[in-house]
């Protein structure tokens, strides 16, 4: 997904690593599968980031991936709707609200933004800046 996304080659130790503490430990995210005859074909990751702002949470959507021979069948809109559903039943099960779901996109990414806004989602206006400790 890096690659064909961003042109990165990433440490596969790591990335192993990375998924597998996402799996241990829930608090870290939960991935979220599409599955096709039992197989997976598309995938995202959700985060979240407490808001004192708005008292309650945004998800953030990461690692969204499908594979190429399914794109354009839907796959990301079904997770993108079970999302939506998960969200809004959220505050009725835990007592917190999630106030709005987040991703970023490279710049470049132009056919990633399409989808994202033909299900609803908007510019946030924000630059997003980050500093690696690599």
């Amino acid at each position: 997904m890096a690659k064909e996304t961003e042109e990165k080659e990433l440490n596969r130790l790591v990335l192993e690593q990375g998924v597998r503490a996402v799996l241990d430990d829930p608090a870290k995210g939960q991935y979220w599968l599409a599955c096709k005859t039992g197989a997976p074909i598309g995938q995202l990751m959700i985060t979240l980031e407490w808001s004192d702002w708005r008292n309650g949470w945004f998800w953030w959507v990461q690692s969204v991936y499908v594979l190429p021979a399914c794109r354009r069948e839907g796959v990301f809109r079904s997770l993108w709707q079970s999302l939506i559903t998960r969200a809004l039943a959220h505050q009725e099960q835990n007592g917190e609200k999630v106030v709005g779901i987040r991703l970023y996109v490279e710049k470049e990414n132009y056919r990633a933004a399409k989808v994202y806004q033909s299900v609803g989602m908007v510019d946030a206006s924000y630059y997003v800046y980050e500093w690696l400790n690599q």
